[in-house]
């Protein structure tokens, strides 16, 4: 009686008997049979990538402590002389600096100009698809055909100051290429060319995913269009552009193709476009001095990976927990 009237009274008193938790299922581990499963389907691409990543890395940095001309095994050690005089000399100074400048101006340029088209072409219009292929186009054509193409346009005797002579603008002919004050904004404008396209489809995939019964709910609740874009369509478009920021700020650390077949080793920096890979090519390579290129190299790979550490921790870390799945 004594029992029955304590439980009675906890039921009472809204504390009730709490029910034993329920067992946990004992989790099964991998067997050797999934094991061998994934090292087969897993293992050619660790070994790929082992081979072409992380083997190239270290020989670099093994490199990296030679003077050496290429030839041979290395044999002058200089320890980490190499690393003083990068950091010291001038010119690496500027390069990373173009670097900071290209990647700032590519996502204050880009951005905002991907996400009006990507907003104007998901709307049903005429031509959207040749729209979309034509705005495409430009980030599939090689490098090196864009570079030799702008490069012959853009010439004092070039087509675009052609043009502007023939239509009376003559006056706004410029040597586009060889001008300090403008060889960064023109490869700017080429950059924007050529990569605007990778970055309208990334973001039209984006919107293609936000369900239409939020947009439609605001427009209910007596939103304008404008706002619904503000407030419904960019915050959900969040994840894509911050993707799409990531790769643009790795691709503009790492440029080099279009610099150097536009501007070349010498005329870049003069002209104040070169990048850290254009003067790695252009004091290792170049200078037969490969020991001090693989130094650079390893310069660049450390500046990389340290902003794409801290991107992830800061920037993307929302969108990695937000994609994980199972309980703690």
């Amino acid at each position: 009686m004594a029992g029955s009237f304590t439980v009675a009274d906890r039921v009472r008193d809204g504390g009730g008997v709490k029910p034993a938790p329920p067992a946990r299922p004992r989790r099964r581990g991998i067997g050797w049979a999934q094991r061998l499963e994934i090292a087969v389907l897993s293992g050619p691409a660790i070994l790929m990538f082992a081979g072409f990543v992380i083997f190239p890395v270290l020989m670099a940095a093994y490199y990296g402590f030679y003077r050496w001309k290429g030839f041979g095994p290395p044999t002058d050690f200089v320890g980490l002389d190499n690393y003083r005089t990068i950091l010291a000399d001038t010119a690496f100074h500027e390069a990373l600096l173009h670097n900071g400048q290209i990647v700032v101006l590519s996502l204050l340029i880009q951005g905002p100009i991907a996400v009006g088209l990507a907003l104007l072409l998901n709307h049903r219009m005429r031509g959207q698809s040749i729209i979309r292929i034509l705005i495409f186009v430009p980030y599939v054509i090689s490098e090196v055909i864009v570079g030799t193409a702008w490069s012959l346009m853009l010439q004092t005797n070039g087509a675009v100051n052609d043009v502007l002579r023939s239509i009376g603008l003559g006056w706004l002919a410029e040597d586009w290429l060889a001008n300090p004050e403008l060889a960064l904004w023109t490869l700017m404008l080429i950059l924007t060319w050529k990569y605007i396209g990778f970055a309208v489809i990334l973001f039209l995939a984006g919107m293609q995913n936000i369900p239409e019964e939020l947009s439609e709910a605001a427009a209910v609740d007596g939103a304008t269009y404008w706002q619904t874009q503000w407030r419904v369509t960019l915050p959900l478009l969040g994840p894509t552009i911050r993707i799409w920021a990531f790769l643009s700020i790795i691709g503009a650390l790492q440029l080099f193709d279009l610099v150097y077949i536009i501007w070349g080793q010498y005329v870049a920096s003069t002209a104040g476009t070169s990048t850290m890979a254009t003067y790695m090519v252009a004091e290792g390579r170049n200078a037969g001095n490969y020991g001090y290129g693989n130094a650079v190299a390893v310069v660049l790979f450390l500046i990389s990976m340290l902003i794409a550490l801290v991107y992830q921790r800061f920037v993307l870390r929302r969108d990695t927990e937000g994609a994980l799945t199972g309980g703690r």
